[in-house]
């Protein structure tokens, strides 16, 4: 008699097929690869944009950065315009830019980081403007010339050997000054008028110049849920450096901070906008020259870091 005992259920198929110790494998393998995944699959990619003059090679320590601290991460320095072609019109940079960091979102649904540097910042925010289905997440902006530049930096003095900062608007703001990358952000304190009237590029972009695109653009530009400024006072290129968090001078050359610039207090681009949701933040580190901004671990891990997630 078999009173008292429970009957033994009937092996599935499944069960036939899968011996338990086959079966505790096959979960084991399933968590590592979920563990794994979050490890490596955790963090968006991050593209970098670099500046005049630069290329992907100056970027190695910066990239070996991100990489050591948030593992796994896809880093890619965007390989266009490199030196002596950085000095090509914005606007064409911007174009080719823009199909190639779309090629990167198009694999990301997940979004993007962009990280920018010095005239790379410009071509970042012209390609968030003009690009309405971006998913940028955070831009950080390193050392960029936001609200444009007016100094005597020996970039100027290469290019310009026979004019002072005074006298350059006279090449800028012209058609041919046009064609250079530095002059689509050369903004003139002393010359106003011309530079609104002439810049084909900051202010346009800036909507110091009215048009037709600037609602669209700003829709497109607060996309974006982070905008990380980083400059400082020993940069030697930005001018002034206060540039680099959307300050500018005025016309005996006070700074004005980024607060009272026209463009925020009508919030022609969405600056206003975003700053009143929080979601500016700016970083000023001291003793940092311009060329080293892209390879210091202090301004790295208290700047940068820990928006890189």
């Amino acid at each position: 008699m078999n009173e008292g005992k429970r009957a033994e259920p009937e092996p599935s198929p499944a069960d036939m097929n899968n011996p338990p110790a086959s079966r505790g494998s096959l979960v084991s393998l399933l968590l590592l690869l979920f563990v794994a995944g979050l490890c490596n699959g955790g963090y968006k990619p991050v593209i970098i944009v670099h500046g005049i003059f630069d290329g992907p090679k100056d970027f190695k320590t910066l990239c070996l950065y991100i990489t050591e601290m948030h593992p796994g991460t896809e880093v890619t320095v965007i390989d266009l315009f490199d030196y002596m072609s950085s000095l090509k019109p914005l606007w064409t940079q911007v174009q080719a830019f823009q199909n190639a960091i779309n090629s990167i979102m198009q694999k990301s649904p997940d979004g993007v980081h962009l990280l920018c540097f010095s005239q790379g910042g410009l071509i970042c925010r012209a390609f968030l403007s003009t690009t309405p289905d971006h998913n940028v997440h955070t831009v950080i902006s390193l050392s960029s010339p936001q609200a444009g530049q007016f100094g005597e930096t020996k970039y100027l003095r290469w290019l310009f050997p026979e004019y002072m900062k005074r006298t350059v608007f006279r090449i800028c703001y012209s058609k041919i000054g046009q064609k250079l990358s530095i002059c689509d952000y050369w903004n003139d304190p002393h010359h106003r008028p011309q530079y609104v009237k002439s810049s084909s590029f900051l202010a346009v972009l800036n909507g110091d110049r009215p048009h037709s695109h600037l609602e669209a653009w700003k829709g497109n530009f607060l996309r974006i849920k982070k905008l990380v400024l980083i400059g400082g006072p020993d940069d030697g290129v930005i001018t002034p450096w206060q540039s680099s968090h959307f300050g500018f001078y005025d016309s005996d050359e006070n700074i004005v901070e980024m607060r009272n610039q026209e463009f925020y207090k009508k919030d022609t681009f969405g600056l206003k906008t975003l700053d009143a949701r929080g979601d500016v933040s700016v970083c000023v580190h001291s003793g940092v020259a311009h060329t080293h901004w892209h390879s210091n671990y202090t301004v790295f891990k208290s700047c940068m870091e820990m928006w890189l997630t």
